[in-house]
């Protein structure tokens, strides 16, 4: 099995009426994910047709949850109404993916606290989502590139994780589980707890980190790797030439001093025995002799 997600998870869009979260939902649909339906206010009663699917449109999530079962909801509605959103998704008992980005930093601290309180996850926000091969995908992710097989993937980068997806698949080198745990400063799932998750799972057999430079995300995995993690991790840091105090693209993904430093991170994470690429394409170089 994989973590999280399964070709068994059922999933709403909240947004899906919009420009990104209609084309995603139809990628997603195509892909073979289960959408039972979609939530947009002012909306409801419409039904979007995705090929052979039919994807009933609702008001709202407990509208759409007295008709059809769900596990997750994925969120495509813009920054200012995604707290309500998410909320809405976690108070109906819905583990929640969040696309949307730029959200306020309280209103995301505000979903982590309500999905935690439930024991509900919340992956996201500003992230690309998460996919089972084959299997599942809930996010923004092309799954053309993704093969399975038994590497999980953890990453703060969207763009470095499909560069590096598409060189192990070319290396017919598959996937377990991808996850994309977003790039603010504040997230849902982080880099510990999806560790934690593909130590426990039979499918993977070595993890990928794919980090970058600010905050100290992947400061905290090395020291959860060096106690917890027997399996072999493979690392990549983006940001080794940044100046200090330059940001990367992400909220998060600012140098305050030393802390969050290229060396400190590396540091960390070679002391905690993990495996460091010193270029994407190194990352399956290094995971290819491990599996061999």
């Amino acid at each position: 099995m994989a973590i999280l997600i399964d070709k068994n998870t059922r999933v709403i869009v909240q947004g899906i009426t919009g420009h990104h979260g209609s084309f995603h939902a139809q990628k997603m649909a195509e892909y073979g994910t289960q959408i039972v339906a979609g939530v947009t206010p002012g909306k409801g009663g419409e039904v979007l047709n995705f090929g052979a699917q039919k994807i009933p449109v609702y008001n709202s999530v407990d509208e759409a949850l007295k008709e059809h079962a769900a596990d997750y909801s994925i969120i495509f509605v813009p920054a200012e109404h995604a707290r309500e959103a998410s909320l809405e998704a976690i108070n109906a008992g819905l583990h929640i993916v969040i696309i949307t980005e730029h959200i306020p930093v309280s209103d995301t601290l505000l979903i982590i606290e309500a999905g935690g309180a439930k024991n509900l996850r919340v992956i996201g926000p500003n992230c690309p989502g998460i996919i089972t091969p084959k299997e599942c995908k809930i996010g923004i992710m092309p799954g053309d590139i993704f093969k399975k097989g038994h590497v999980g993937v953890i990453s703060r980068s969207g763009t470095l994780t499909y560069e590096i997806v598409q060189q192990l698949s070319d290396a017919g080198i598959g996937q377990s589980t991808v996850l994309g745990i977003g790039g603010d400063m504040v997230n849902g799932v982080r880099f510990t707890d999806a560790l934690a998750l593909m130590e426990k799972d039979d499918e993977t057999r070595v993890i990928i980190l794919i980090g970058e430079i600010g905050g100290d995300a992947e400061e905290r995995a090395a020291a959860f790797i060096r106690k917890n993690i027997r399996k072999p991790v493979v690392a990549y840091i983006a940001g080794k030439t940044a100046p200090e105090g330059k940001t990367m693209g992400h909220a998060g993904a600012i140098i305050s001093g030393k802390s969050g430093t290229f060396s400190a991170k590396t540091g960390a994470l070679k002391n905690a025995g993990v495996h460091i690429a010193d270029m994407p394409h190194d990352t399956v170089h290094l995971v290819k002799k491990i599996l061999e």
